[in-house]
């Protein structure tokens, strides 16, 4: 498979712009490319397609790029299957998702994703390219046909990934209980990934890149740190 993916953990850190943290990286991605489709179904806060593609336009252009929303197309599913590159935006991911299966998108997403398509995603646009999305930390405010995801890997995402604060006084789980609770009924892996960090997958390649390390959790382990300097592409495998 020519996979090519840039698996982001959120558009916006704290105290920044926009993407401007991961912004040398997405030039990098898309490189020779000329127009980038952005699918703007998983409205965060419930802005309208129009809104949030006009926000993602805006950056891209300062970085070289054109963007038209997927909206914008009569008939989306044709528009993929000629689309130089993809860039899917975060928000709620059951939205996205449902959104998504309704307009019978996800299989020629996966196809032109093998066909070496870039792909890009923040948030819930990297909750989907996992094996399913059932370890979002979104609400399930719709319910999409199926739970399973674009399965562009092997293995689950937890965007946004928290570590457990030793002083703080919340007595719900932590985002380490929630996965232990997937695994309960679940096998694949589940990378939590912090806000700073992506995944980089070429081909049979998985690297992390970013200041920040990622927690790993497989079914039956202890849950450990990788560093960007360590190689993930053993994930691919499990």
């Amino acid at each position: 498979m020519s996979r090519n993916l840039l698996i982001v953990s959120t558009s916006t850190v704290y105290g920044q712009e926009y993407l401007s943290y991961c912004e040398e990286a997405i030039k990098a991605f898309f490189a020779g490319k000329k127009e980038i489709i952005f699918i703007p179904y998983a409205r965060p806060g419930g802005i309208t397609h129009e809104e949030y593609t006009a926000r993602a336009k805006d950056k891209f252009n300062q970085l070289g790029f054109e963007v038209k929303g997927l909206h914008e197309f009569t008939n989306p599913k044709e528009a993929l299957k000629t689309a130089e590159g993809v860039f899917t935006g975060g928000g709620n991911t059951f939205v996205l998702l449902n959104q998504l299966y309704e307009n019978d998108l996800v299989e020629v997403i996966r196809e032109r994703v093998a066909d070496g398509m870039p792909y890009m995603g923040t948030s819930a646009g990297s909750n989907i390219t996992g094996l399913t999305i059932s370890t979002t930390n979104d609400m399930p405010i719709v319910y999409p046909p199926s739970f399973d995801a674009l399965q562009l890997v092997p293995f689950n995402l937890n965007p946004h990934y928290l570590d457990p604060q030793p002083d703080s006084k919340h007595m719900g789980e932590t985002r380490e209980t929630r996965i232990g609770e997937f695994h309960h009924f679940n096998t694949q892996p589940v990378v939590g990934l912090r806000e700073g960090s992506w995944l980089h997958v070429q081909g049979d390649q998985v690297s992390l890149e970013g200041p920040l390390s990622a927690r790993i959790f497989e079914k039956g382990k202890v849950p450990y740190e990788l560093s960007p300097e360590d190689d993930f592409s053993f994930l691919l495998q499990l």
